[in-house]
């Protein structure tokens, strides 16, 4: 999936958050584009953390890692409970989720496209 054509600083903040999320061990990680959809960010990732532990020390590390390598400061939410925390980095918005929460809130199923959501199942 990639972002507006000649959008490199968010295909890069993509990359970065991608990698950063595989590295801290973040599980079903899903992209979504919203080009077309809206224009709060060019992506949305979705991923989870096994425990509240997990799910703030994945968001706190992403953050540190876009504030360190693109000068990005991101808006954080959540990260007190780790249930459900969101970075907003401006062009990429992450959403890390307990798998329960995940689950109850079902958040990717309305961005993604018709029947995409059946085959992410």
């Amino acid at each position: 999936m990639t972002a507006n054509p000649g959008n490199t600083a968010s295909e890069q903040m993509l990359a970065l958050v991608l990698k950063t999320l595989e590295e801290d061990k973040a599980e079903d990680v899903v992209v979504i584009s919203l080009n077309g959809k809206s224009q709060i960010a060019d992506n949305m990732v979705v991923c989870s953390g096994r425990s509240t532990r997990q799910v703030s020390a994945i968001s706190e590390k992403l953050a540190d890692k876009l504030k360190q390598e693109m000068g990005v400061f991101s808006k954080i939410e959540g990260k007190g409970q780790g249930d459900w925390v969101l970075i907003d980095g401006g062009d990429v918005i992450v959403h890390v989720f307990r798998p329960e929460v995940r689950e109850f809130y079902q958040l990717e199923k309305m961005w993604m496209e018709p029947g995409a959501a059946d085959a992410a199942t």
